[in-house]
């Protein structure tokens, strides 16, 4: 394309050359012009006519900003209805622990009353109405309040329940052989060496030489020597004044000061001391006064036990 310029004044003649990319750039760019201005000359239109409150100009305005308004309230809403539901799902399960917590502390020996967890003020959470934020904030301080004084009353539950544990641990209600009949039982009889009425003060089990002799429970060896009426003896010391001891075995297999675990083989069967054949004689001794093993190991609740722990003393062995 050719244009030609002539100026009146001056008599002259320009001729202007455009090419075919020079006709497209030159109308891209008074195209982004005119976009420009057109979109200036609206802000500038636009913004005076909000502040000028113009008729038509501040009734679009205020179209435009309800609209925005009200996706923005209905969005928070929705989010607000959405945590709601889920802290009101919250609240049940933590309602459900705490029944779960009180029974349970029942077991433990626990009074829930020493530790008792508030219920929430906001009551449960799926209501009729919607929540404010204020609300939702209220509810989310009590959980966490409901929270940390379930997880005190849990933590005072955990202890009493391995206290309980360790203690039932430490009580010799394992039998002590895991093959062997019985033999003579606590109590009077007619001594096989003397021919006279005698205590006997433990409960024999009748097994072959070289049978594994297991700790009824968990303690402290306090010894494994020689006897001469016991033979080869182990005796454990299982706290609380309680010693089980473990007699005419062929082969000690502890020593004192070793700590043994409820089951742990600690020696073997045997025929020493004053013993008529192979067999296991097991005591258990509350202070020092023989009692009779048969109610440790028979029993399966800790009144049996107690019992068996407060019976009257007995004459102390020779």
């Amino acid at each position: 394309m050719q244009l030609i310029i002539t100026d009146a004044w001056l008599a002259r003649t320009r001729a202007v050359h455009l090419s075919g990319t020079k006709l497209v750039l030159a109308a891209v760019a008074a195209s982004m012009v005119m976009m420009l201005l057109a979109a200036a000359m609206y802000h500038w239109v636009f913004l005076k006519g909000a502040r000028e409150r113009w008729p038509v100009v501040g009734t679009l305005v205020r179209f435009v900003v309800q609209d925005e308004f009200e996706q923005r309230d209905r969005f928070m809403r929705e989010n607000l209805d959405a945590m709601a539901r889920r802290l009101g799902d919250m609240q049940a399960k933590m309602l459900q622990l705490e029944a779960l917590g009180e029974r349970v502390s029942g077991l433990a020996g626990v009074n829930p009353n020493d530790i008792k967890v508030n219920p929430a003020r906001g009551g449960m959470l799926v209501e009729g109405r919607s929540l404010t934020m204020e609300e939702l904030q209220a509810t989310l301080n009590d959980l966490e309040q409901m929270t940390g004084e379930r997880t005190d009353l849990l933590t005072v539950m955990e202890s009493r329940l391995f206290d309980q544990r360790v203690k039932k641990m430490m009580l010799p209600t394992q039998h002590p052989l895991s093959t062997g009949g019985a033999g003579s039982n606590f109590g009077w009889r007619i001594d096989p060496f003397t021919g006279r009425s005698a205590l006997h003060t433990g409960l024999d089990f009748q097994a072959d030489t070289g049978t594994p002799i297991l700790a009824a429970a968990g303690g402290v060896v306090v010894a494994s020597e020689h006897h001469f009426a016991y033979g080869n003896m182990v005796e454990i010391d299982h706290g609380n004044d309680l010693i089980t001891r473990y007699a005419h075995a062929s082969k000690l297999l502890v020593k004192k000061g070793d700590l043994v675990k409820r089951g742990q083989q600690v020696a073997q069967v045997g025929n020493t001391g004053r013993s008529t054949g192979p067999h296991l004689h097991f005591e258990v001794l509350v202070q020092g006064v023989p009692q009779d093993p048969q109610k440790f190991l028979a029993a399966a609740r800790s009144q049996p036990l107690q019992a068996a722990m407060a019976a009257p003393a007995g004459p102390r062995p020779r």
